[in-house]
């Protein structure tokens, strides 16, 4: 616009020269001059509306730009609140779990302490050094008659057990009790009394036992049953068999001459042949018929002897129990003395074989380790001594192997390998390899 108003207001000389020369020329120029501020006012006008609308669609995409980010802002935000809780809610159940998890294993340690503690407990109690102190040798009153007895009595107090005197059931009779543990059954109350009952009496009550027995047998009474008449020692036994099921009664027959080897021979203590005959057959009938056995001993000091086994053994039988006893007393359990397993393609074999090795008496393993390495098997000593010519040399042939471990070198030597030799190629069954 300013453009074309400074074209109308130009002024147009007075003289003809330059008005004649510059008349088109004015003019063009003035129409060239009009032309292109017109075209540069459209063309700015045209800018200036061309911008004017882009200016109006940027902004209103930025509105909706920035109003789409601010909803999505909130509703991530939202999203991170809910999640947050989630999350929360999890940590805290697992937290949680964590804790309960803890608390079981931490309980079942405290359980598993506890058990071993009581199995320590247990078998501390159960040991015979342990248990023979609760073992009381009971004694009945009738056995104080004999002065033999003292002998009985004054061993029993030289090893601190515990005894006493009172009356029984069974006359002549010895039997234990033992104090109830705390580890076994809450019902079981007080002494426990054991199966095992000794009978001790003189030979000429075994001799009234033996006519007992005769006249019932000539009476044709029921086996078990005792004539009325027939006072002894034997009528009581039956009785208190009867009643008390479950004991294991051992008589001890006392006599003061020199007990005989076997009832084969001529000088039993018995001189009559017909009370041979009828103490074997009482022998028989309490053996079968009441799973009752008799011990003839020599005077109070082998009755005393016999107690002093049997009270051991009773100490030790809790124990052996617990323990799983199993049926060879030698093969308990752990890896140091159970067997060793023998898979079908040969595997254990070396190992048995060093075993066997180790069985001899003063063999260590590096001593047995030393003989089955040279010989990985007994056939290939064998082989070995089969390939030597005399006798010394294949007793000697182990002598000089090499032992491996220990502060010193050492070698098996001549002792060792003379019994091994003798164990693979003795044909007495009998010798002693030791």
């Amino acid at each position: 616009m300013s453009a074309v108003q400074r074209a109308h207001t130009w002024e147009i000389s007075d003289s003809d020269d330059e008005s004649d020369e510059n008349k088109p020329s004015s003019s063009s120029g003035t129409i060239l001059d009009q032309d292109t501020c017109r075209n540069e006012s459209n063309t700015s006008a045209a800018s200036s509306s061309s911008s004017a609308p882009v200016e109006d669609t940027n902004i209103s995409g930025d509105g909706e730009k920035s109003s789409g980010r601010n909803s999505k802002s909130r509703s991530r935000r939202r999203r991170t609140r809910e999640e947050l809780q989630d999350e929360q809610e999890m940590r805290r159940a697992a937290k949680e779990k964590r804790r309960q998890e803890k608390e079981k294993l931490k309980e079942e340690k405290l359980q598993e302490q506890q058990r071993r503690k009581e199995a320590a407990v247990r078998v501390n109690q159960l040991k015979p050094e342990n248990l023979i102190k609760s073992l009381t040798v009971q004694i009945h009153a009738a056995l104080l008659q004999d002065a033999g007895c003292d002998v009985l009595l004054r061993t029993l107090d030289g090893l601190q057990w515990r005894n006493c005197i009172e009356n029984q059931d069974l006359p002549n009779s010895i039997r234990w009790t033992r104090q109830a543990l705390q580890i076994e059954d809450e019902a079981t109350n007080g002494d426990i009394e054991e199966d095992q009952v000794l009978m001790v009496i003189s030979h000429n009550e075994f001799e009234d036992m033996v006519t007992s027995h005769k006249t019932v047998t000539n009476q044709s009474a029921p086996i078990g049953d005792v004539y009325e008449g027939a006072e002894s020692l034997l009528q009581h036994l039956y009785k208190y068999l009867t009643k008390t099921a479950g004991k294991f009664v051992t008589i001890l027959v006392i006599s003061h001459q020199q007990r005989a080897v076997s009832w084969d021979e001529d000088d039993f203590d018995f001189h009559l042949s017909q009370h041979h005959l009828d103490a074997e057959e009482l022998l028989v009938h309490l053996q079968l018929y009441w799973n009752v056995t008799l011990n003839f001993l020599f005077g109070w000091q082998e009755v005393t002897d016999h107690v002093v086994a049997v009270t051991k053994a009773l100490s030790k039988r809790p124990y052996k129990a617990l323990c799983g006893d199993p049926d060879l007393g030698f093969c308990m359990d752990g890896s140091w003395s159970a067997g060793v397993r023998v898979d079908r393609d040969g595997h254990g074999l070396a190992q048995v074989w060093t075993r066997q090795i180790q069985q001899l008496n003063r063999v260590s393993p590096a001593l047995a380790k030393a003989v089955t390495s040279a010989y990985p098997s007994p056939s290939l000593l064998l082989q070995a001594y089969e390939k030597l010519s005399s006798e010394e040399e294949r007793r000697r042939l182990l002598a000089d192997l090499a032992v491996v471990g220990g502060a010193k070198e050492r070698r098996v030597g001549p002792e060792l390998a003379g019994r091994i030799h003798r164990l693979l190629t003795s044909q007495n069954p009998h010798l002693l390899l030791d």
